[in-house]
């Protein structure tokens, strides 16, 4: 036995410290004061204290008379007995007043989701172009990708993880500078280095070339679809709006920009036109104003930006604002109200923008960027704060697609890989119906 072992306290094993401590503290006798409990100055003062002070109290002056009112007040706090029964309650060492309504706003705080920091899947991509001003990756409605690496596209089927070759064109046609699925999932349209657009049925077994659209006179770079019109932007800075049932598909051409189109986006109301260009601007336009006889057509435009402008993104959940990202000379995240032309916010996010990307299911934006850290960012809208940043692209992510269900994002970059992340959560599970079987006692196990 050690020298300080016999004046240590003996503790019971297998009692909670808690409830030991709360039991030694209240073992008190009902009928016995509790003499540690007691003031025995305010005591004295009543029993003693009152009674000199009535007393005497024709011989008082009136500054005695203030002096023993203004000390029987420092006695009298809130104190009306003198024999206690119960130890007093222990003092806190810090005080926290919770008004209910912050209480309640503590309970009513979302959990943050948890955002994997690496990617659920890496594919190969051999000969993707770096090149910022194309679009070389979409995702379909039908849950299929489609990349183009170098003359040819691939499609890969992201419920069973089957790729087969779509295309391949030769030197003088290639390489393929774009692709955009049509709404229903059935079309691809394929934008190409030699300012053709061909039009591509996708269905398995019978995949062929319906039709080749021709207006531009440089290469296609950007396409985006709203309904049965498919709309193209050229490095001829022309932007188009075809007509895929007709014969004539040309019904209307949009002018403002000077330089190649790198990103064109259509509103889910399909009423206006978002358009970003290498000239720098942003532009809006109306569907109603796709003529060729007009000469100012924009409804707005924008010249904030001073880079590049690929990054288009309408938001989801407020129909009349889309963000747009500029390049590496810009850095920049503008947001843009469509109705009147003004800017919301800007945030200098320290690199190429080169996608952007709204969450359908929260007010969150995924961003994809280049130089220095080629890195994926999750904001939170509007406040704009990081949520997360997601690394493993090793060269900048030019490329970026959403599955149909809007969890999954495709990202493809320079490095020549193609990588699926979780960032915008799950599905919500939902339990399978059980079928009645209609024999008797199905749910008993039976051998067969």
């Amino acid at each position: 036995m050690d020298a300080g072992s016999r004046y240590r306290k003996f503790r019971p094993p297998l009692v909670d410290q808690m409830s030991h401590k709360k039991r030694t503290r209240e073992n008190l006798d009902r009928f016995i004061p509790n003499r540690s409990a007691m003031d025995f100055d305010y005591a004295h003062y009543m029993l003693s204290g009152g009674k000199v002070k009535k007393e005497h109290y024709g011989v008082n002056s009136p500054s005695k008379e203030a002096y023993s009112k203004q000390l029987a007040e420092i006695f009298n706090m809130n104190r009306t007995r003198i024999l206690a029964f119960k130890n007093k309650l222990p003092h806190s060492a810090e005080r926290v007043s919770e008004s209910p309504s912050s209480i309640q706003q503590s309970k009513t705080i979302k959990k943050r989701r948890y955002i994997p920091q690496s990617s659920e899947r890496t594919l190969d991509a051999p000969d993707i172009l770096d090149d910022f001003y194309l679009n070389l990756l979409d995702w379909g409605s039908n849950n299929v990708l489609a990349i183009a690496l170098g003359n040819s596209v691939y499609l890969w089927d992201a419920s069973d993880g089957s790729a087969t070759e779509l295309l391949a064109v030769d030197d003088d046609f290639g390489p393929v500078t774009a692709v955009s699925w049509s709404p229903d999932g059935r079309h691809l349209a394929v934008g190409l280095n030699n300012s053709h657009v061909q039009l591509w049925n996708t269905l398995q077994g019978s995949s062929r070339l319906l039709r080749t659209l021709r207006g531009h006179r440089l290469r296609v770079g950007s396409l985006d679809w709203n309904g049965h019109i498919l709309t193209t932007g050229g490095m001829d800075s022309m932007i188009i709006n075809n007509d895929v049932r007709v014969r004539s598909h040309i019904v209307g051409t949009y002018r403002g920009h000077n330089q190649e189109i790198c990103g064109l986006k259509w509103s889910a109301s399909g009423q206006q036109l978002a358009s970003g260009g290498n000239d720098n601007l942003v532009h809006i336009w109306s569907i109603s104003m796709g003529s060729a006889n007009s000469t100012h057509q924009w409804v707005h435009r924008m010249t904030d930006h001073t880079a590049a402008v690929k990054a288009l993104s309408w938001c989801p959940f407020q129909s009349n604002m889309v963000a747009s990202g500029g390049g590496v000379g810009d850095q920049c995240i503008k947001f843009w109200n469509t109705n009147t032309g003004a800017c919301l916010n800007s945030v200098n996010t320290g690199s190429q923008v080169c996608s952007l990307l709204w969450n359908r299911h929260d007010r969150e934006l995924l961003s994809s960027h280049g130089f220095t850290d080629n890195q994926l960012t999750v904001w939170k809208y509007p406040s704009m704060t990081k949520i997360s940043e997601l690394l493993g692209h090793t060269s900048r992510v030019l490329y970026m697609a959403q599955s149909p269900d809007g969890y999954t994002v495709a990202t493809a970059a320079a490095d020549e890989t193609l990588r699926l992340w979780n960032v915008f959560g799950n599905p919500k599970e939902t339990k399978p119906v059980l079928k009645r079987k209609l024999e008797p006692f199905f749910d008993l196990a039976q051998i067969r």
